[in-house]
């Protein structure tokens, strides 16, 4: 094992190490045991896939930090309730908005996060080059990824009852699911526009190392 990779593989343990230690803060009281439960287990669920996967598989480094900052984004909604996160109430007051937003933000980050895992998959695994149709079907599967949510919401709004209110969070918007998917799309396409060139890079250099 190189120095590089040695370096790697200490970062990743301190990625999961904070993961693990940001779950068991959120779990401490939250709001809605049930919410809390249905809202972090999408980011416990990834972190177990990618730990299943790591010897045949690893990302780039930027694809395990940007897990770590989604997994924040969904323990802290899940803590506080997404209509109730501290930081969608300051957010509401500095923007002058009608409703908390926090939930607008956990659904960027599920385009954002998504299409750097998605795109580097397309590329490591399939005859796919760099060009529009990466891109478009990169922000494809976001988009099917944000469908398929939707969904679970409905199923657990049809199980739960009252009780998956606080899950849904829709806080009495009749459009939130189109805007849930509208911020999954801007997500997306922003993190392609802003990441592209560095997860290029850290491919190139992972690419060197086979």
């Amino acid at each position: 094992m190189t120095s590089t990779e040695e370096s790697e593989r200490r970062e990743h343990l301190v990625l999961l190490a904070l993961g693990v230690a940001a779950l068991v803060v959120s779990g401490i009281r939250p709001l809605d045991r049930l919410t809390w439960v249905l809202e972090v287990f999408p980011a416990v669920a990834g972190a177990l896939i990618f730990i299943a996967i790591y010897r045949r598989f690893r990302f780039t480094p930027l694809v395990y930090r940007l897990v770590l900052l989604h997994a924040l984004v969904l323990m802290l909604g899940g803590h506080y309730s997404y209509a109730k996160v501290p930081l969608g109430y300051w957010m509401q007051d500095v923007l002058d908005l009608s409703r908390n937003p926090y939930d607008r933000v956990g659904h960027f980050m599920q385009g954002f996060v998504p299409a750097v895992i998605a795109r580097e998959v397309l590329l490591r695994c399939t005859p796919l080059r760099r060009g529009g149709w990466l891109s478009f079907l990169t922000v494809a599967v976001c988009l099917a990824f944000s469908a398929f949510y939707e969904f679970t919401e409905w199923w657990a709004a049809l199980a739960g009852g009252e009780a998956a209110d606080a899950f849904l969070g829709t806080q009495g918007d009749q459009w939130d699911t189109q805007w849930d998917m509208f911020m999954c799309f801007t997500g997306a396409i922003l993190s392609l526009l802003l990441l592209t060139r560095l997860h290029d890079r850290q491919l190139e250099a992972r690419a060197g190392k086979v």
